[in-house]
């Protein structure tokens, strides 16, 4: 009996944070008798598991086989943003059950992608959920070293510049790694109305009137929900100048909010005057994706504690909170 055709040419596509297809070319003598197919994926750290196979050893899906390009979703829980490594046989299925098997393809590497819109507005609409009622704030503010605003006077003519954001927040966040900008802090304290007076992030704190960064000239974006195994979640928002490289960055990847009527933070007009609410029960995170310079506040060291445990630098999220998780990978 003829071997079976080995694939070759494997051409992955149409690749997103949880699925993805796959095609390739066969031989067409013996293609007749191919029953099925075995697709073996494992992440990259483990790409040479495919050299310990023999024939008989069963693979890790087994799917009838189909016109190509095959749609491989559900199979595994992919996760967003993680490389990824493929081979493929054909296989024949026996009367006895026993399948007869080709060689092993080549292995082809991909990654999969960023969480899309849609999977940003399911984590929009869960964050929605816990964000609570809104309390009123002044002032956008922002914590660091003395060394931080030192270096920003000498260094760059008095301005704060965009850095790229770290990794901190969900696995598949768009703005990971990518997005750049400055974090504010707009959080009060219930019974004051004002900051915290602690921060885990410096002693020195700038602070800005709100209308100077979020106003009818800014658009405002979603852009994560999480928790770092801790009872309190975070909400990532991002205010982008209209027209500004930030925006037309965040228009293509992020859920848009409507800054007078959100869950989270608005800006709206009292008798003249702009009026901001944030929510009290999720700890917002603001990027702000333009220079800001430090002429258009003040720095002043806090009189607090510096409270490095509730950085979230870098920070992981916790994958098996109901909470703060959608379906997707993690």
């Amino acid at each position: 009996m003829e071997e079976l055709p080995v694939p070759h040419n494997i051409k992955i596509s149409n690749i997103t944070c949880d699925s993805f297809k796959i095609s390739w070319e066969m031989d067409s003598k013996s293609k007749d008798r191919i029953t099925h197919y075995f697709i073996d994926l494992n992440k990259k750290e483990n790409k040479n598991s495919n050299k310990f196979k023999h024939k008989d050893v069963p693979t890790k899906l087994v799917a009838k086989a189909v016109p190509l390009p095959m749609t491989v979703r559900g199979h595994w829980f992919l996760s967003p943003r993680t490389e990824y490594t493929v081979a493929v046989q054909t296989a024949s299925k026996q009367v006895d059950g026993d399948y007869v098997v080709s060689e092993w393809s080549e292995i082809i590497e991909f990654c999969t992608a960023d969480y899309s819109k849609v999977h940003l507005t399911q984590l929009l609409e869960k964050a929605e959920v816990i964000a609570g009622r809104m309390l009123k704030f002044s002032v956008f503010y922002r914590n660091q070293h003395k060394e931080y605003f030192d270096y920003v006077r000498e260094l760059h003519g008095n301005a704060m510049q965009p850095s790229v954001k770290d990794n901190s927040g969900s696995h598949g966040s768009p703005i990971s790694g990518k997005l750049e900008g400055i974090f504010f802090s707009c959080s009060t304290e219930f019974n004051t109305g004002k900051p915290p007076q602690d921060s885990p992030y410096g002693r020195y704190r700038f602070e800005i009137a709100a209308e100077k960064l979020f106003n009818p000239n800014t658009n405002l974006y979603f852009g994560d929900f999480y928790c770092m195994y801790t009872a309190y979640h975070y909400v990532i928002l991002v205010i982008a100048p209209v027209g500004s490289p930030g925006d037309e960055f965040c228009k293509q990847r992020l859920p848009q909010l409507n800054s007078k009527d959100n869950k989270f933070l608005t800006c709206t007009e009292e008798d003249g005057v702009l009026v901001y609410h944030h929510a009290q029960d999720v700890i917002l995170e603001v990027i702000y994706t333009d220079p800001v310079d430090l002429s258009l506040g003040t720095v002043a060291e806090i009189t607090g504690h510096q409270l490095m445990s509730l950085s979230t630098a870098n920070a992981k999220k916790d994958p098996s909170c109901k909470t703060c998780n959608i379906s997707v990978g993690r």
